[in-house]
């Protein structure tokens, strides 16, 4: 018989290893990893104010024309990109990231079907996801660790001056991208750790009652 437990410790393990994934992933595409002063570009008569920056995948630089936004991928053509436009520590950041986003996300729906499964080959789902999320949160650190080993290249030199240098941004600031890898990193650390009260709270004596009287959905605070 198939049973239906909802906890609250189990959405809340749902929700935080959502939001972990979310707000990497926000942060991968993100171009203000790395921020530069606002600058100005003139087009006729017409002057386009923008703001330079740039992230692990994508940046933001001076618009081709008044219609034309000005932010772009950097990797164009994948790891394939030249080490020059596409930095080879930025290239293993993003692949860490990448696969990191893929272990958190097949997490998520472990969590969801964590409801009606509670194991996998006799292993507890929870576990399991939770080590998991354990791992894809070291993806992640070594994603965040790589890019400020980059700001040594030409060019993060020629975004934010020649005094750039690795883990020192030089001219440029830290963005909001950058500060939602982190977030979401410590986040899938958290994940990892709520995994086991969520799975305590699924078996619990409470839920073992509900089961015997015959409920097939249970839920609890």
């Amino acid at each position: 018989m198939w049973y239906l437990i909802v906890t609250g410790r189990s959405v809340l393990w749902m929700a935080s290893s959502l939001l972990a994934t979310l707000l990497v992933l926000a942060a991968l595409v993100s171009p203000v990893w790395l921020v530069s002063d606002q600058k100005s570009a003139n087009f006729g008569n017409e002057t386009v104010v923008y703001t330079p920056s740039v992230g692990v995948y994508t940046k933001c630089s001076k618009p081709i024309n008044v219609e034309w936004a000005s932010c772009t991928v950097i990797g164009v053509g994948g790891l394939a990109t030249d080490s020059y436009v596409y930095p080879a520590v930025w290239k293993a950041a993003t692949v860490f990231i990448v696969i990191g986003l893929i272990i958190m996300s097949i997490t998520v729906m472990t969590s969801v079907l964590s409801c009606c499964i509670q194991s996998i080959f006799k292993k507890s789902i929870f576990t399991l996801s939770g080590a998991a999320q354990a791992v894809a949160g070291i993806c992640f650190i070594l994603g965040v660790m790589l890019h400020p080993m980059g700001w040594g290249v030409g060019r993060v030199q020629d975004l934010c001056g020649r005094q750039a240098s690795p883990f020192y941004p030089g001219d440029c600031s830290l963005g909001m991208g950058l500060g939602l890898a982190v977030g979401g990193t410590l986040l899938a650390f958290v994940s990892a750790c709520l995994s086991l009260p969520a799975e305590n709270s699924t078996s619990s004596d409470k839920v073992q009652d509900q089961i015997y009287e015959g409920q097939t959905l249970i839920c609890l605070a």
